[in-house]
């Protein structure tokens, strides 16, 4: 059985993905999100919210886009994929999947990352970002290029806040 998305159901989504790169709560709650998807519904049986083809969260100024999401309201989880995309302000990050954990504060986002910010671009197979902290741990295949030098490294941990290799 399908339901329509709920309001709330759409403020959570939208705190969800939108904290990985760390907007404050109260930034959050106060902008009015943007969700916006061809299809979105809540599956009783998984008990997922499912968001389908074109998605598009935005608040504020940052805006995540994707082919697909599901969100768990039970486990603060979401799981988007087929190409994800982030952008705000000087930061925009790509890859193919994001797993958000709500409750742990961190995301892992995988296949083929590639993030940019202010003089430096990282690519990398995988990144597990925490935003409480606001690190970025990139791993494996990892190329950073900073102030026109490019080098490889097995992994590669890197401050947003900061915009600062560790």
């Amino acid at each position: 059985m399908k339901y329509k998305i709920s309001d709330f159901a759409l403020l959570l989504i939208a705190f969800i993905l939108t904290s990985f790169i760390g907007m404050e709560t109260t930034t959050v709650v106060f902008a009015k999100p943007v969700i916006n998807a061809n299809t979105t519904y809540y599956d009783v049986d998984s008990g997922l919210y499912m968001l389908k083809g074109n998605v598009y969260v935005g608040v504020g100024d940052r805006v995540i886009t994707a082919e697909q999401a599901k969100v768990s309201m039970s486990s603060l989880e979401v799981w988007a994929s087929d190409g994800i995309t982030l952008t705000q302000g000087n930061i925009s990050l790509s890859a193919y999947s994001v797993h958000v954990y709500g409750a742990q504060n961190k995301a892992l986002i995988e296949g083929g990352v590639t993030f940019k910010q202010s003089g430096i671009t990282i690519t990398a197979d995988q990144t597990e970002f925490n935003w409480s902290s606001k690190l970025a741990v990139f791993s494996g295949n990892v190329q950073v290029t900073k102030e026109g030098r490019t080098w490889m490294a097995d992994s590669a941990t890197y401050n947003v806040d900061t915009n600062a290799l560790q």
